[in-house]
């Protein structure tokens, strides 16, 4: 597939999992690619097996928490690509998600954290790529938000709050700027299983047995099924889908 062909997209939160597997996808329909992520060993090693594999791609740099980065990231991808015709914006700390207890507890700091680059990260995001795409009258925007948004947890608060925070901010995009040529959505992964959570040893047969217990079908997700729908979105046959959240995930949610 070529649908993507000379498309100049950067996608934040790059180096591992959904962000890497994003990277691939598209780089394999022919877009060229900027890998972001705060983990630069990992945007690295993601952009080298994008160019080893015939396609184009470049590590940068980045922390969503901190808006020095986020413009100087995008800064590069523009002078490097020429550019920008569309972004991913899919980084999350999940290293505070274990700490986010019930709306009685919860530190103030893991709030503030997860609020920062969950929610803030991705303004500053948006608000660094939106002058690039309106210059060119087209774009897409794809954020990676979560069934968290939705599901009603009675863990988690601060990361359900900051997902469905940033389904409000796609939806203000999409109705602020679908005039003038750009589209935002998002997507709602379900349970996906990445290399990391497999290696991490946390994930047990018992874990991922009760996971697919919960869903009318046969497995459970992986990053390749975010990707290709990431990869839809950012095409011209995303062009007439605008201010949606898709939930990708086996039918775990269904609306």
């Amino acid at each position: 597939m070529s649908r993507l062909k000379g498309k100049r997209i950067i996608v934040v939160g790059a180096g591992s999992g959904i962000g890497a597997a994003t990277v691939r996808r598209l780089a394999g329909e022919g877009a060229r690619v900027c890998v972001a992520d705060i983990n630069t060993e990992g945007a690295n090693t993601v952009a080298q097996q994008v160019c080893e594999s015939g396609g184009e791609a470049y590590p940068i740099a980045i922390d969503l928490a901190d808006k020095r980065t986020v413009d100087e990231a995008v800064a590069f991808s523009v002078e490097r690509l020429g550019g920008l015709d569309g972004a991913h914006i899919n980084a999350a700390d999940l290293r505070v998600i274990m700490e986010d207890s019930d709306a009685e507890t919860v530190s103030l700091d893991i709030f503030d954290r997860t609020i920062d680059v969950n929610l803030k990260g991705h303004l500053l995001c948006t608000r660094a790529v939106l002058p690039h795409l309106l210059a060119n009258d087209s774009g897409a925007i794809v954020y990676t938000s979560s069934s968290a948004a939705d599901a009603g947890e009675p863990v988690r608060p601060s990361y359900a709050m900051s997902k469905s925070g940033l389904n409000a901010l796609m939806r203000h995009v999409a109705s602020c700027y679908g005039a003038r040529g750009i589209t935002a959505n998002s997507v709602a992964p379900g349970f996906v299983l990445t290399a990391e959570m497999e290696s991490s040893g946390h994930l047990t047969d018992d874990i991922k047995n009760y996971m697919l217990s919960r869903i009318p079908g046969t497995r459970l997700g992986s990053p390749d099924d975010i990707a290709g729908m990431v990869a839809m979105l950012l095409s011209e046959d995303g062009r007439w889908i605008n201010g949606q959240v898709f939930n990708v995930n086996g039918g775990a949610l269904m609306r």
